[in-house]
C-alpha cells in the first residue's frame, strides 16, 4: 500500500479526536480552528487586505511537508481573492494581529481530490499553524501611492466597475474623528462629484467597486478636502456601497463619429467646469476627450480638440499647483504644435513655479522670437532673468573657493552678460 493510502486510512478517526472550533459557513467541520497564543486588539482583516504571516503545513500524523519559518520574509498574499487555499481565506479572517492558530482542514478546503503532488497526496487532510503579524488594506489610487485604502465589507458580483463617465446610485457616509459629517444616498455621473460636495477621493473609490459591494476607504489629505477641509489635512474615511450603476459606453464602442461628438461636449462641459472654479472636474473632462480620441486618425477635428484638451489640462494643473503634471500637458502639446504659443508660456509657467528659471527662460524667448506682442512673456522674461542672475549669484558664493582659480568662471560671465543684453533688446 502506499504512502498516501496509509494517510488515508489514518486520517478519519484521527480528525474526529481533534478539538476546534467550527469556522466554516456550512458548520461542516471542514475547518477546525484552535488558538494557540491570543493576538492583539478587536480588528480582523478583510477581503482584499494584505496579510503576512509564517506558517507550518503538517499531515495528521505530524509530517511537516511545507514551512516559511525560516525564511527571512513573510508570506504575503491579498486575502478572500482565491490565492491562497479556501480553508486559509476562511481562517485568516477570523485571526488578530499576533495571533497563533492551528487550522485543521478538510481535502474540500485544501487540495481536494487531485492534491497538488508531489507534496499533497490527494483527499488529504491537512494541519497548518500560522502567526498572524500584520494586515493593511488596499491600496486603490492609480499612482499606487496609499492615499486611499479598501478594506471590503461586503464583496460586489461582476468584474465589471464604473469608469468615468458613468451614472451610479451610491449610499456613503464620510467620517471623521469619530463622528458623521456627510450621510447621503446619491445618483450622479461619474466626474461630477465636486458639485455634489465630494472630495476627488470618492469618486476614485468608486472606480473600484463591484455592484452590491460595500467597503470602507480611508482617504489621505490630498485625496480628500486637502488644506480646503475643516479641519484642514484631515484623514477622512468613506463606508461606501455601490448600489447599481449605468456602464457608460467604452472608447471601443464607439464609433469615430461618436467619440467626436462627445469630445466637443466633454470640452464644453471642462469649460464650464474651469469658469466655476472646479478644475478637478474639468481635468476628468479633458482626460476623457484624450482617452476617446487617443488611436484616432489626424483629422484636422480631432488634432484640434486633443490639442486643446492638453492646453486646457496645463492650466488647470496650474491652478491647481501641479506643476510636473503641467508641464508633461504642454510637452504633449507641443508635439502636436511645437509652436504653440499657449503651449510654450504655460510651459514656462509651470517651469517657474517649480524654480527652473532657465528653462522658463529658454520657453518665454521661444514665445517672443514667434510672437513678439506677447507682452505678458515680454514681463516675465525680465522676471525670470532676475530669478536666473539671483540663482547664479547665490551659486557663486556657495562655490566660491571652487570657482576663484577656475577659467569656467569667466565663461560664466560673460554668458551672463549675453544674457541681459538679448533679454533687454528683447524688451
Amino acid at each position: 500500500m502506499r504512502a498516501e493510502e496509509v494517510k488515508g486510512t489514518r486520517e478519519a478517526p484521527l480528525m474526529m479526536e481533534m478539538d476546534g472550533e467550527d469556522i466554516t459557513p456550512k458548520q461542516d467541520r471542514g475547518v477546525l480552528k484552535l488558538i494557540k497564543k491570543e493576538g492583539c486588539g478587536t480588528e480582523l482583516p478583510m477581503t482584499g487586505d494584505k496579510v503576512y504571516v509564517h506558517y507550518t503545513g503538517t499531515f495528521l500524523d505530524g509530517t511537516q511537508f511545507e514551512s516559511s519559518c525560516g525564511q527571512e520574509e513573510k508570506f504575503c498574499f491579498e486575502l478572500g481573492k482565491g490565492e491562497v487555499i479556501k480553508a486559509w481565506d476562511l481562517g485568516i479572517a477570523t485571526m488578530k494581529a499576533g495571533e497563533v492558530s492551528q487550522f485543521i482542514c478538510k481535502p474540500e478546503y485544501a487540495y481536494g481530490q487531485s492534491g497538488s503532488p508531489p507534496k499533497i497526496p490527494p483527499s488529504a487532510t491537512l494541519v497548518f499553524e500560522v502567526e498572524l503579524f500584520k494586515f493593511h488594506g488596499e491600496d486603490v489610487t492609480e499612482d499606487e501611492d496609499g492615499g486611499i485604502v479598501r478594506r471590503i465589507i461586503t464583496r460586489g458580483g461582476g468584474h465589471c466597475k464604473p469608469s468615468e463617465g458613468t451614472s451610479v446610485e451610491v449610499t456613503v457616509e464620510g467620517v471623521f474623528g469619530g463622528g458623521a459629517f456627510d450621510r447621503r444616498q446619491l445618483k450622479f455621473t461619474i466626474g461630477y462629484g465636486e458639485n455634489l460636495g465630494l472630495p476627488m477621493g470618492v469618486e476614485r473609490a468608486i472606480m473600484s467597486m463591484e455592484e452590491g459591494e460595500e467597503s470602507l476607504f480611508i482617504l489621505s489629505p490630498k485625496y480628500g478636502f486637502g488644506k480646503a477641509g475643516n479641519p484642514p489635512g484631515a484623514t477622512l474615511q468613506y463606508r461606501i456601497k455601490l448600489v447599481e450603476f449605468e456602464r457608460a459606453k467604452e472608447s471601443w464602442e464607439m464609433s469615430a463619429a461618436e467619440k467626436v461628438e462627445e469630445s466637443g461636449i466633454a470640452k464644453e462641459r471642462g469649460a464650464q467646469f474651469f469658469k466655476e472654479g472646479k478644475f478637478r472636474a474639468a481635468v476628468v473632462q479633458y482626460k476623457r476627450i484624450l482617452a476617446w480620441l487617443a488611436r484616432e486618425s489626424d483629422g484636422q477635428r480631432v488634432r484640434s480638440l486633443r490639442l486643446a484638451a492638453h492646453l486646457n489640462l496645463a492650466v488647470c494643473y496650474l491652478k491647481m499647483r501641479e506643476p510636473t503634471q503641467a508641464v508633461e500637458s504642454c510637452n504633449q502639446a507641443l508635439e502636436l504644435d511645437d509652436g504653440s504659443e499657449k503651449a510654450l508660456f504655460r510651459r514656462a509657467e509651470a517651469c517657474f513655479a517649480m524654480g527652473e528659471f532657465e528653462r522658463a527662460r529658454d520657453d518665454l524667448r521661444r514665445v517672443l522670437q514667434l510672437y513678439p506682442a506677447n507682452t505678458a512673456a515680454r514681463a516675465r522674461l525680465l522676471l525670470c532673468q532676475r530669478r536666473v542672475k539671483e540663482q547664479r549669484e547665490t551659486d557663486k558664493r556657495l562655490y566660491a573657493g571652487l570657482f576663484r582659480k577656475c577659467p569656467e568662471a569667466t565663461g560664466k560671465e560673460e554668458e551672463e552678460e549675453e544674457d541681459r543684453g538679448r533679454d533687454q533688446k528683447a524688451a
